[in-house]
């Protein structure tokens, strides 16, 4: 009796999740879970995990790094039509079409602008709601008790491995001078070709491996639903990924 009011009050005296242990998921997601409890407590750490991905996708913009790729796409379509129909249309209508590639290419830089700054934030946090939402149904369906706050603070600590990743690519964009950098598995395929691999990124993986620790450790599900969870949804996701990877473009 003793012993469980001892551990009893230790669980009390042990600190409340915050912004601190937004990174101490990456080396003890353990220890970081096991302070989840259903209040909503995630509150500033969404905050701050969506407010550096912004500040990320301005310093993008800001490198110029993205007009300078729209600009070398723009440059490569219009070689390419002047050298297949220089010839055979006349200077009017080649004019015309080159117009259009150009203004094509402004309004492509505007929204990838958009999209690095407002949309990739925007997109986490959707994918945030709606896997915490999908869960909370594989929670209830196994007769346990969903607590969706809970499921809310694994998906948002567990993205901050998302946010390393970003770091990585951004790093490696201002290394390469380019946009064009990834760290899926991407090189393991046909280089200018479709490939499975492009879809596979070990970041993207960890995710899922942090919230199947986090589901574990908060006691939502056992630990073999935990992983078929997961599993599944992940492979879903790399699904989709492979699909806009041949998607016409």
């Amino acid at each position: 009796m003793a012993t469980t009011t001892q551990e009893g009050l230790l669980e009390r005296d042990k600190p409340a999740l915050g912004v601190r242990h937004t990174m101490l998921v990456l080396v003890s997601p353990r220890a970081v879970f096991a302070r989840v409890e259903d209040t909503g407590a995630y509150g500033w750490a969404l905050v701050m995990l969506l407010g550096l991905f912004v500040l990320i996708g301005y310093a993008q913009v800001h490198t110029g790094l993205i007009d300078a790729d729209v600009d070398r796409q723009t440059e490569q379509k219009r070689a390419k039509i002047e050298e297949a129909q220089g010839n055979l249309v006349d200077r009017v209508q080649l004019r015309d079409r080159m117009e259009k590639i150009t203004k094509e290419g402004e309004f492509h830089r505007l929204i990838m602008r958009l999209l690095v700054i407002g949309v990739s934030p925007a997109f986490m946090l959707a994918s945030f709601l709606f896997i915490a939402s999908v869960l909370y149904a594989v929670v209830a369906l196994t007769g346990r008790k969903p607590e969706y706050h809970s499921l809310m603070s694994i998906c948002v600590y567990s993205g901050f491995i998302e946010l390393v990743g970003y770091l990585l690519r951004f790093a490696m964009m201002l290394y390469y001078r380019t946009t064009e950098v990834h760290t899926s598995l991407a090189a393991l395929g046909t280089p200018g070709e479709p490939s499975v691999w492009a879809a596979i990124d070990p970041f993207r993986i960890w995710f899922w491996v942090l919230v199947a620790i986090g589901l574990t450790v908060t006691r939502q599900l056992s630990r073999r639903m935990a992983a078929v969870s997961c599993s599944l949804m992940c492979l879903l996701t790399l699904g989709a990924r492979v699909a806009l990877e041949y998607a016409p473009k």
